[in-house]
């Protein structure tokens, strides 16, 4: 190998050791905030697992204790995270418990109760809250909660709710049209020709699928 060369390597050397002293230190922290970060996003991921699985035991907990007609059933769903849908299932279930019971207010208060930003479940909601209001003699009211239902289940409601209120035409309407929102097959179909029915209307028979 000649001079020349050797002096090339010698003088890239001399260059790497100055960079490394140089930076380095800067090269180590940088090193160690990634490692830092890694073990940082573990330790958050773990921990928000930890606090998943303590909501879905309460939960649980919540669920056993109203099959069970536990008196700690209403402050086992109140102990759920104020606003998460563990909460909301739970008082749904709470809820539907009461109405078994024939305690309706206390559904109500129940139904009324939940705060959800989840659109499916505060549906849900509208709808079970109609259906009490409509037993209270307060089809007004429901009818109010499903105006702008678009869904069988709400539609059929807003149905309902024209019917107790002696609305014959409107209530067939909105039957038929939860009927066409309905699959084929739906076991749920049957009822809803009935109330049809009862309304003076004449269920459209399905199309042959070809």
């Amino acid at each position: 190998m000649a001079i020349d060369d050797l002096l090339d390597e010698h003088e890239q050397s001399e260059r790497v050791l100055q960079w490394l002293r140089n930076n380095g230190a800067g090269l180590i922290g940088g090193i160690a905030l990634g490692l830092a970060a890694i073990g940082g996003w573990k330790w958050w991921d773990q921990r928000n697992e930890n606090a998943r699985m303590d909501m879905a035991t309460q939960y649980q907990a919540a669920i056993n204790a109203i099959d069970a007609k536990d008196k700690t059933a209403d402050a086992k769903v109140k102990a759920l995270a104020e606003g998460s849908s563990y909460r909301a299932l739970a008082a749904l279930e709470l809820a539907r418990s009461q109405v078994d019971a024939k305690q309706n207010d206390a559904a109500l208060a129940t139904l009324q109760g939940i705060h959800t930003e989840d659109p499916a479940i505060a549906q849900i909601i509208e709808q079970r809250v109609a259906r009490l209001l409509i037993e209270k003699k307060q089809a007004d009211a429901a009818l109010k909660l499903v105006a702008d239902a678009d869904t069988a289940a709400g539609i059929e409601v807003r149905g309902d709710a024209h019917l107790a209120l002696g609305q014959k035409e409107q209530a067939r309407t909105a039957y038929a049209e939860a009927m066409a929102k309905l699959d084929v097959a739906s076991p749920h179909r049957r009822l809803l020709e009935l109330k049809l029915t009862e309304v003076g209307g004449t269920p459209a028979k399905p199309e042959a699928k070809s």
